[in-house]
């Protein structure tokens, strides 16, 4: 039977917040048959491979490697070779609230959506320079609320840190492009485009850990910059 859901991951050297995440999904209040975990790695070094294969999880996990291509390639890999009625893209840096599946769940049941997704924040226990970048990234006077808050300045484009589309929307306009960054935000601009429905989920939040010092957040802020123009 085709699981309701394939939690697709993509992963570049990210074992450690990886583990968080593992525990998380394995946490969630949703049924364990009704979901699969695809992990696209993106031709991690830092033994992602192995401790996936000595480990035994309650839901079915599936492990992709490729050649480093980009994330938006580990995302089409994973794509094509999951089994969900709906993917749900999760960055490997984040942490699932143990409602997230059931939170979406019940929405979608509620509301029927072609593509969707939540806002990102911070968990109570990360430290004061996490909080301090997850402000500048989520509220108002950062980003003008366009990474899920209700009130935005612009039109809501789900990202990748925390995105869903039913498998319908893969198989009529295919994957994201090559772009190295964004192109999460080229596929939403894309399924807009294409006519399907797209919708905010204000509670299916995900805990992003992001970058951890400013030197990392300053180059990931730079990459964005590029991927604007682009």
């Amino acid at each position: 039977m085709r699981p309701r859901y394939s939690l697709i991951i993509a992963t570049y050297n990210r074992l450690e917040e990886l583990k968080e995440l593992l525990h998380s999904a394995g946490a969630q209040d949703f049924p364990m048959d009704q979901f699969e975990m695809v992990i696209s790695d993106d031709g991690s070094q830092d033994g992602t491979r192995a401790y996936l294969e000595e480990q035994s999880f309650s839901f079915p996990l599936r492990y992709l490697y490729q050649a480093n291509k980009g994330p938006g390639e580990a995302r089409n890999y994973g794509m094509r070779e999951a089994a969900g009625e709906y993917f749900l893209f999760i960055d490997s840096d984040c942490i699932l609230p143990k409602t997230y599946l059931t939170t979406i769940d019940r929405c979608l049941e509620a509301t029927p959506l072609d593509a969707f997704g939540g806002p990102d924040d911070c968990h109570p226990s990360f430290g004061p320079m996490l909080k301090a970048i997850n402000y500048s990234m989520t509220s108002f006077i950062g980003t003008g609320g366009t990474r899920g808050a209700k009130k935005s300045v612009g039109k809501f484009y789900p990202r990748s840190f925390n995105m869903g589309i039913h498998r319908s929307v893969f198989e009529k306009i295919g994957g994201m492009n090559q772009l190295r960054h964004w192109q999460d935000m080229d596929f939403s601009a894309r399924i807009y485009a294409a006519g399907f429905k797209v919708g905010l989920i204000p509670d299916a939040v995900v805990y992003h850990k992001r970058r951890t010092n400013l030197k990392r957040f300053f180059k990931q802020i730079f990459n964005w910059g590029e991927a604007r123009i682009n």
